[in-house]
């Protein structure tokens, strides 16, 4: 019987923790812009380059293979 209380008392040692953590991720801004992350993947970029910026000194030849 005293491992029951003792369950209990842990698990709502558990639900507290995740309920601190919760309102510490709320109070901090995780949830303020659900909406643009899901959608930064479809858009483009306008700084991004096509190709590798070239390397000083490296000619053609090497950029070959």
């Amino acid at each position: 019987m005293n491992v029951i209380f003792l369950l209990i008392a842990a698990g709502g040692a558990v639900a507290i923790g995740f309920l601190c953590a919760f309102v510490w991720a709320v109070r901090s801004g995780q949830f303020d812009d659900t909406c643009t992350p899901a959608v930064r993947v479809l858009l483009d970029e306008a700084d991004r380059q096509p190709f590798p910026l070239r390397v000083e000194g490296a000619s053609d030849a090497d950029r070959s293979h």
